[in-house]
């Protein structure tokens, strides 16, 4: 029975690779990860993720690592949903990025739009969003809120958002700087919330419908998006209750949820896989690839750059107080981002390697922590990867 499983798993993996040579020209991965236990640190990754599952700091976890071309590792651990009727973790779960979408979503829709030279990065906010002014924020440049230094609160009162995303963003255009800007690195929710509604006024889409068209369509990530379907929602990682139900498919952030699950920093769902296929387009550094960001533009996107903490680049974390889950042998050209529900994500063009780690550390009780987990994973993953040339 066993011998019977490996031969109908690698024929097909076989025909699933031929489909979509077919029919997605943008997906070529092969499918290397079929046998997970090929790969030579499955034996480490696997003691490390089943021990924290154990200690109760995750339900489950998919763990996904690729170079520029292939899926050389895919694995799923745990459970995605704790309840009556348990499901099992699947390499196919769909999770709840949280803050991912900083820069999956949010930061390359701002970079696309400077590629198309519809903003400049180094131009006042308010240039493109009159409204936002008033106590020295029409001087806050986008640039500065990508990276976190433009002066605005983390997170203003949840209190704000419940009467409607328009009174909501009236209550932001109203709020008090709590730093000058450039002055110090404040990681800010309300910051990319912001740019969220750059986006939407110069491009005249919505932040779903942007990012859909603009990026994860020409990538052929067809289960990336806010708002998720119904069947991705049932495959979807259970996180923690919101009036009396599991939370699937449904956005954990407070102020995204009443935001109507779409906002500029949370609210993205999507798979191991598409998330690796988004790392890939960005090792390629926009050639011989679907285009969404360009070689000059990758460049600037990915830029490490000082902020008072640390370093960070447009919408994406570097060295900062935030990169314990980079571990310690990534190369210094290595950019990446953590989401709250136990998500982490890093891409390193020096060492042609993604990293994908999916969890719901949330689920069952909120208590879980996984950052420590996901650096000492990209340490061996890092160890194990030489530079390109």
């Amino acid at each position: 029975m066993l011998k019977y499983s490996k031969i109908s798993t690698s024929l097909l993996c076989f025909l699933f690779t031929f489909s979509v040579e077919l029919v997605d020209p943008v997906v070529q991965s092969r499918c290397l990860a079929c046998e997970p236990t090929n790969y030579p640190l499955d034996p480490a990754i696997t003691d490390l993720v089943e021990a924290a599952i154990s200690d109760g700091q995750t339900s489950g976890a998919v763990v996904l690592v690729a170079d520029r071309n292939d899926i050389l590792y895919e694995k799923a651990f745990g459970y995605r949903l704790q309840s009556d009727e348990a499901e099992v973790m699947t390499v196919e779960t769909v999770f709840d990025l949280a803050s991912i979408t900083k820069p999956v979503a949010t930061a390359t829709a701002v970079m696309h739009l400077f590629q198309e030279g519809k903003v400049d990065l180094d131009q006042p906010v308010s240039n493109y969003l009159p409204e936002f002014t008033g106590h020295g924020k029409e001087s806050i440049l986008v640039s500065e809120l990508l990276l976190h230094t433009g002066g605005l609160i983390p997170d203003n009162s949840l209190k704000d958002y419940q009467q409607g995303t328009q009174v909501a963003w009236k209550k932001i255009c109203n709020l008090k700087m709590t730093a000058n800007r450039g002055d110090r690195f404040m990681y800010s929710d309300v910051g990319f919330i912001v740019l969220g509604k750059l986006v939407e006024k110069v491009s005249g889409l919505n932040l779903n419908q942007f990012t859909r068209q603009k990026i994860y369509e020409p990538l052929g990530m067809h289960e990336t998006g806010f708002l998720p379907a119904s069947e991705l929602k049932q495959r979807a990682a259970a996180t923690e209750k919101r009036e009396g139900h599991w939370m699937r498919g449904e956005v954990h952030d407070p102020r995204a949820h009443l935001m109507d699950g779409i906002a500029g920093h949370a609210g993205l769902f999507s798979t191991a896989r598409d998330l690796a296929t988004f790392g890939q387009s960005m090792l390629h550094r926009g050639k011989n690839y679907p285009m969404v960001l360009n070689p000059v533009t990758f460049e600037v996107m990915t830029k490490p750059r000082e902020t008072p903490r640390g370093t960070r680049t447009y919408g994406w974390d570097h060295r900062s107080p935030y990169s314990s889950n980079r571990g310690s042998n990534l190369s210094d050209e290595a950019f990446g981002h953590g989401g709250f529900t136990g998500t982490v994500l890093w891409i390193d063009p020096t060492k042609d390697r993604v990293f994908v780690f999916l969890s719901s550390r949330l689920h069952p009780d909120g208590k879980g922590s996984v950052n420590t987990l996901a650096g000492q994973i990209a340490s061996l993953i890092g160890q194990n990867s030489h530079n390109q040339e």
